[in-house]
């Protein structure tokens, strides 16, 4: 084991314990580090899945074979032998080879279910042996052995091809490695997650529903009728290189249709379905995997965002540097030079950043997210947006930071966010004309603030007097918009708490009792008329203040108090507690949270990288209900968007935001908001029988096939009808998949699916086609 790899395990692996291994890498031995007469190492890195075996658990007895050469099967022909049997409906269990070892170009030539050799990596299905094999495949091993001489396909799709060769093979002991812990899993029912190429083809896919037992007890649907047969005719060609970082509903060429006026032309715009694009995003040649959290924070691969311009741009500012392959990120923004930590420490002396009172925020007009990245030490969670604009890529930075964000821009729409969502909002020279339009821009952030939230707001015109001539403006002019903020602040019955330095603060009321006597005296701006202040997708700002919800007395805060972090997470949140979500009670909220709990658990069993801290940093939770999925993956170092599609039936985002956690409305029927590989883990409950007969489904699964990163995972949870039918698509896509029971059992009818993106890329520049890597 090594660098990383040691530090990753220390706490999973331990003397005198015994443990089920799989997907090491093997290689020869350097000569200069033998110790023994063996010729190859194991390698434990990143990808090896480990699991404990538990010390009451009744120990898998290793078969007692003799692995021989294929080529000499036929010597045993007339004796009672068995065989070893690479078995498609186990493709999850993937073993890498290096193919420099000798046995593997002749295992290559001779039996393809064995090995497959491409672009320099081998790949080793599951083995199955003996009656196991047999059972599955409906023959023996002697009928196997009578077809030694001439190829020959068994029945069922399983792709297992024999040809008598006259390559002399070496004994496979690789194989005798990884038996144990095929058998062990496969007798304890238990599926991982693939982390390689699957050695599964098309014509292999049905094999992987048979042995899973699926189209016997679903044969039919809930009508009666036949299920459609997978057809494997259509498929998804790669994208060309240009569109390495579209963004469709945020396209530069298609903005230009679009007012200028209010950056309108930045909002979403998406494709009409005639534009939409029917092939897989590449990712840019030389693509890695982004560092680990927390020293993402710091730094990402030039390879995986290769623009230099904001290191050009913003290079006083201290926000990126070049260096060699790499992009360091130092902290520093444009308002706080000296870094982000000594910022926010600034602010936390005028606001109680230690308490728990402060859990959500808001970054408008985020750069590259300093502000956001180092809030996380303190337990913050903010969700930083910009627009796709002059500053190339500063959203897409943050992402490759591990830090959460978005494509937005306050315009003529509102955020995608409910109300009362935040506890704190942050404009840093974000360059937001926050007195213009009639004070829209900031009524929109009253409407997002939580009761009591706070309003933070550094660079022009704050302590212009000082800066005004750096800043290339007149005396008159920044008084003129400074007085203009003060005034609409006022109006939304904010309270300046300080403004010292380069910082100004002020206070959203916790409740509007006196805002409506003033509002006796002026009209500037109106509440707004009965409405859903939740409502927030393609919704039009209005210049009308969004009302809170009522109080008794002066002291009491609007819509609930909410309890302090971490407390917050599993409390009974306000809009809960009041009755204001339709069919969620206390009962109903804790019943949930103990559900996803329980599934959670489940997903780290059949998908072991779950549980492996720093195996996924940005996640998506496409259907997010009451946010159960992210509060019980709270204690990884990870965080989750929480999805909350505009078509569901009840309206959960302000509970999300309530528990502490983050999210945004999302239609997916169009593309997220966001760059391609954002996400490391994508997890999809229910999402497709949601949009069944709204737009089609490979639509949604191009989309996430753009929003995910090479190697990363995805979790679908649907009805099996459904599940099969994603899996038609995906294999098209070319991830790798398999089908598990659900974690009640096989009688139920919603299926699990996980499936991994494999890692390629776009071509190198002087290349004419296409080259891949797995």
């Amino acid at each position: 084991m090594f660098g990383n790899d040691i530090d990753s395990r220390e706490d999973s692996l331990h003397m005198f314990r015994s443990y089920y291994i799989i997907n090491p890498y093997v290689k020869l031995l350097d000569p200069k580090y033998k110790t023994e007469s063996h010729q190859y190492q194991w390698i434990i890195n990143a990808k090896t899945i480990i699991e404990e075996i538990p010390e009451n658990e009744q120990q898998v007895e290793i078969p007692k074979y003799n692995l021989i050469p294929i080529n000499e099967f036929d010597v045993y022909k007339d004796s009672i032998a068995e065989i070893g049997l690479s078995l498609s409906s186990r493709p999850a269990n993937a073993f890498t080879i290096n193919p420099l070892i000798p046995d593997a170009k002749p295992l290559q030539r001779c039996c393809r279910a064995y090995v497959e050799v491409g672009n320099g990596t081998g790949k080793l299905a599951a083995v199955m042996f003996g009656e196991l094999a047999e059972k599955a495949l409906g023959h023996s091993a002697i009928d196997f052995m009578n077809h030694t001489r001439e190829p020959s396909k068994p029945p069922n799709g399983s792709c297992i091809s024999f040809s008598r060769k006259t390559t002399n093979l070496y004994s496979l002991v690789v194989f005798l490695c990884i038996t144990s812990y095929f058998l062990g899993a496969w007798q304890r029912g238990g599926t991982t997650i693939p982390t390689t190429s699957s050695l599964v083809s098309d014509a292999c896919a049905p094999a992987v529903l048979d042995n899973l037992e699926f189209n016997p007890r679903h044969s039919l649907n809930d009508t009666g009728e036949t299920l459609p047969s997978i057809s494997t005719s259509k498929s998804y060609p790669l994208c060309d290189v240009s569109y390495s970082e579209y963004t469709p509903c945020e396209d530069a060429k298609r903005s230009l249709r679009y007012s200028r006026d209010r950056l309108i032309y930045r909002e979403r715009h998406c494709p009409e379905k005639s534009e939409l694009l029917k092939c897989r995003v590449p990712a840019p040649y030389g693509y890695k995997n982004p560092f680990a959290w927390p020293k993402s924070r710091d730094l990402a691969w030039y390879a995986n965002v290769p623009h230099k311009e904001l290191t050009v741009e913003k290079a006083v500012q201290n926000w990126i540097r070049y260096e060699g392959d790499k992009f360091r990120f130092p902290g520093g923004g444009t308002m706080f030079p000296n870094g982000a930590n000594a910022y926010i420490d600034d602010i936390g002396k005028f606001i109680n950043l230690k308490d728990g009172s402060i859990r959500t925020a808001i970054d408008t007009g985020c750069g590259v997210a300093s502000w956001g990245a180092y809030l996380l030490s303190r337990d913050i969670l903010a969700m930083s947006f910009a627009p796709r604009d002059t500053h190339e890529a500063q959203v897409q930075f943050a992402l490759e930071r591990g830090v959460p964000a978005l494509i937005g821009v306050i315009a003529s729409k509102r955020l995608p966010y409910p109300s009362r969502a935040f506890d704190m909002a942050h404009c840093s020279r974000c360059l937001i004309p926050w007195g213009q339009h009639g004070g829209l821009f900031l009524i929109e952030v009253d409407r997002v603030l939580r009761p009591g939230g706070y309003w933070i707001l550094s660079g022009p015109p704050v302590h212009w007097k000082k800066y005004w001539k750096g800043w290339e403006r007149t005396r008159e002019d920044l008084n003129a918009e400074q007085t203009t903020i003060e005034n609409v602040a006022k109006s939304l019955c904010w309270k300046k708490l300080i403004e010292r330095d380069d910082i100004s603060i002020w206070q959203k009321p916790t409740n509007h009792l006196n805002c409506k006597v003033n509002r006796k005296l002026t009209q500037n701006p109106p509440f707004c008329p009965a409405q859903d202040p939740d409502k927030a997708w393609y919704t039009e700002m209005k210049t009308c203040l969004t009302t809170l919800p009522e109080v008794s007395n002066s002291e009491e805060i609007a819509g609930g108090e909410l309890a302090k972090w971490p407390e917050r997470l599993y409390a009974i949140p306000p809009r809960v507690s009041k009755g204001t979500v339709s069919g969620v009670t206390a009962e109903v909220f804790q019943q949930d949270a103990e559900l996803w709990k329980k599934r959670v658990s489940y997903y780290k069993y059949v998908n072991q990288q779950l549980g492996q801290a720093g195996r996924y940093r940005n996640v998506l939770d496409m259907n997010a209900h009451l946010g159960g999925f992210a509060a019980a993956l709270i204690d990884y170092p990870l965080w989750v968007m929480n999805v909350v599609p505009v078509e569901a039936k009840v309206n959960t985002l302000g509970v999300i935001y309530e528990r502490g956690l983050i999210g945004t409305y999302q239609n997916w029927c169009e593309a997220m908001s966001t760059y391609p590989r954002t996400y490391d883990l994508i997890h999809a409950d229910s999402v497709f029988s949601l949009y069944k007969d709204r737009c089609e489904m490979e639509d949604i699964l191009l989309e996430m096939d753009r929003i995910l990163r090479p190697e990363g995972s995805v979790i679908f949870r649907d009805d099996v009808d459904v599940v099969i039918k994603i899996k038609n698509v995906i294999d098209r896509l070319e991830w790798d998949s398999v089908i598990v029971d659900h974690e009640d059992g096989p009688h139920q009818r919603e299926k699990l699916l996980l499936a991994v993106k494999n890692y390629w890329t776009a071509p190198a520049p002087d290349q004419e086609e296409l080259q891949t890597t797995t």
